[in-house]
């Protein structure tokens, strides 16, 4: 039987501490996006001609809500379970009845709920500066919540890992942000030579930027179908590193 009331209390909590530090949660995340408006859609956009049938400004639209969302989720979530290891309190949500699926799904929900809600809000900014159409909502909200609850799970992951604000910080910011721009955030991969475009592929990053972009404007750098396909596997990985780390007990237990 699952325990929804546990998963709710913890859900509620980490939903709470947003709201504290909204300021940090929700608008620095907006403001800094604004500005990739502004410096790349305005200034730079105005010399470059449109991809694929698509002005320069709508077309990084997708590319800097996925940047906001990955960088978010997996910080949000990392954080998250980081804090009550190190302050202790973590052993009293594990002493309680309360299995480690259920823990999960309280933090990650979370963490992703809050991604997802910036991400909207950075779409409606997005149309103060770009018209943006959508062709496929059902498939962007799709693509939105699995690449939320994806990092997501892998901030729970490194937020379990780290052992110090340090490392807490060192995935988010010098792996997952580089790979996003070097996955087709301000690019199509097609401009690439072939070389540099075939080593493109094995960055993650530009099977989730493609998905989300082709829901927009039905252009991609890879099939949607393969997108989807990628995203829902890193999904299956994370849950297979999570599940372990409950049954081992790897740096839950002293």
């Amino acid at each position: 039987m699952i325990n929804f009331r546990a998963i709710g209390a913890i859900y509620r909590f980490e939903m709470a501490r947003t709201a504290r530090t909204v300021w940090q949660s929700v608008v620095s995340p907006v403001l800094s996006t604004s500005l990739y408006f502004v410096v790349f859609g305005a200034a730079i956009g105005a010399r470059i001609p449109e991809i694929d049938g698509v002005s320069y400004g709508a077309f990084i639209v997708p590319g800097l809500i996925m940047l906001t969302l990955l960088t978010q989720s997996t910080m949000n979530a990392s954080f998250g379970i980081y804090f009550p290891r190190f302050i202790g309190t973590i052993y009293e949500i594990l002493s309680a009845p309360v299995s480690g699926i259920e823990i999960a799904v309280g933090y990650v929900g979370a963490a992703a709920t809050k991604s997802v809600i910036l991400a909207l809000i950075i779409l409606a900014t997005s149309w103060l500066f770009v018209p943006i159409r959508i062709a496929h909502p059902f498939w962007m909200l799709a693509f939105l919540t699995l690449t939320a609850a994806t990092f997501s799970l892998l901030g729970f992951i490194i937020g379990i890992w780290a052992d110090s604000f340090e490392k807490l910080q060192f995935v988010p910011l010098l792996i997952i942000t580089p790979l996003t721009f070097l996955g087709g955030t301000f690019y199509s991969t097609h401009v690439l030579p072939p070389l540099w475009r075939t080593v493109t592929l094995f960055n993650p990053v530009v099977y989730l930027v493609s998905g989300f972009r082709w829901s927009f404007f039905e252009i991609a750098d890879v099939g949607h179908g393969l997108s989807l396909g990628m995203t829902l596997l890193f999904l299956a990985v994370c849950l297979a590193i999570v599940w372990c780390i409950f049954r081992t007990g790897y740096k839950l237990k002293k």
